[in-house]
C-alpha cells in the first residue's frame, strides 16, 4: 500500500496559562483513517474547519499527529532514520491552496523548479534545465517562462508552476490541498484536466482535498466526506454521489448543484463539539440515541462504510 493512514489525532493548543503551559486544546483530526494505492485519486471532501487540510499536512510531514500513524510503503514515517526522510520528502509531494504565496517571488520560475532537484541531488547537473523545460511544457507553459518571475503570471498559471515543482521530485503521490479554489471556474477546468491527464499518463496517486463535492467527484475514484474531524462517510466516488447514506453527505451534494439546504442550526463550535454524532445538532433525522453515542463507520456494502445510525432508512 502506497500510504495507510492508522486512527490519526491531531490536537492544537489554542490557550495558554500564565506559565505557559497549555489549557485548551483543539481536536482538529480525531481518528481518521484510509488507504490509499499506488495511482489511486482519493477525494477529501467537507466544510471549512473539517479537518480535511489538517489531515493533508499531517501526512507530509507539515503537522506532527498526536496520536496514530502514518505509514508509507508499510513504513511508519514517525519512525525512519534521516536519510530516509529525505527520500520520503521526495516521493510525497504537496501543492497548497493559493497559487499567489506558495511560489518565492524573488525567485526566476526557473529557480523555483531547479530547486528540488538540486536539493535532492537527482540529475545531472547539465541534465536538469532541460527536465524543467520539459516539466514546464507539460504543464502547459512555455520555456521562455522560465525566465520571468511569479508575479507576471495569473493565477491559473502560477498554479501550474506550483504542479510542476511538485512534479520536479517525481513523486508517487500529491497532496493538493484546495488547488482549484480560488480560481475563476474557467481556469479550474483547465487545472483539473491537467491533472486527470497528469495522473492517467504518469500514474501519480492523489490525495485531493476540497470543500465541492462536484469537483472531488470529477476526479476522484475514492472518496471521503469529513464533518469536524471525523470520517462519517467513505467510498467509491459513483457509491457516495449517487446515492449517498449519510445526512451530511446528503447536504453537501445538494448544495453542490445549486440547491437550498435549510439545517437545524449553524455548526457547532469546534472547541466545543456535541456529545455523540458530531452532527447531531444540524440533523434533520437525529435521535436520542444519536446524541449520547455517535456511531463508527459501518458497512453498506464493499468499499463503502458510513457512520450514522439510522442510514438504512435514509
Amino acid at each position: 500500500m502506497l500510504l495507510s493512514v492508522r486512527n490519526i489525532v491531531k490536537e492544537f493548543s489554542i490557550q495558554r496559562g500564565l506559565l505557559g503551559t497549555p489549557t485548551t486544546f483543539f481536536k482538529a483530526v480525531n481518528d481518521v483513517s484510509f488507504d490509499v494505492e499506488a495511482g489511486e485519486v482519493v477525494g477529501v471532501v467537507g466544510e471549512s474547519g473539517c479537518g480535511k487540510s489538517t489531515v493533508g499536512k499531517s501526512i507530509v510531514g507539515l503537522y506532527k499527529p498526536t496520536a496514530g500513524q502514518v505509514l508509507w510503503n508499510d513504513k511508519d514515517a514517525a519512525l525512519l532514520k534521516k536519510a530516509e526522510k529525505r527520500v520520503l520528502r521526495r516521493e510525497f509531494q504537496m501543492v497548497f491552496q493559493n497559487p499567489f504565496s506558495s511560489l518565492n517571488p524573488r525567485q526566476k520560475i526557473k529557480d523555483v523548479l531547479l530547486e528540488p532537484l538540486e536539493v535532492h541531488g537527482l540529475l545531472k547537473p547539465l541534465e536538469r534545465l532541460a527536465f524543467v523545460k520539459e516539466l514546464m511544457v507539460r504543464v502547459g507553459l512555455s520555456e521562455a517562462d522560465l525566465l520571468k518571475y511569479p508575479h507576471e503570471f495569473s493565477g491559473g498559471q502560477r498554479q501550474r508552476i506550483g504542479i510542476a515543482r511538485a512534479l520536479a521530485c517525481r513523486p508517487s503521490l500529491i497532496v493538493l490541498d484546495e488547488p482549484v479554489s480560488s480560481l475563476d471556474v474557467s481556469v479550474q477546468a483547465s487545472i483539473l484536466n491537467l491533472l486527470v491527464k497528469l495522473n492517467r499518463d504518469q500514474k501519480i496517486g492523489y490525495l485531493f482535498i476540497s470543500h465541492d463535492l462536484q469537483v472531488v467527484g470529477y476526479i476522484s475514484q475514492r472518496v471521503l466526506v469529513m464533518y469536524l474531524g471525523k470520517v462519517v462517510e467513505e467510498g467509491r466516488v459513483e457509491q457516495v454521489l449517487r446515492n449517498p447514506k449519510h445526512p451530511y453527505t446528503q447536504v453537501l451534494l445538494k448544495a453542490s448543484i445549486g440547491l437550498s439546504v435549510a439545517l437545524k442550526s449553524e455548526p457547532p463550535n469546534p472547541m466545543n463539539t456535541p456529545q455523540g454524532c458530531p452532527f447531531s445538532a444540524r440533523c434533520a433525522y437525529v435521535e436520542d440515541r444519536c446524541l449520547i453515542e455517535a456511531q463508527e463507520l459501518q458497512e453498506v456494502e464493499r468499499s463503502w462504510r458510513v457512520a450514522c445510525w439510522k442510514w438504512p432508512e435514509i
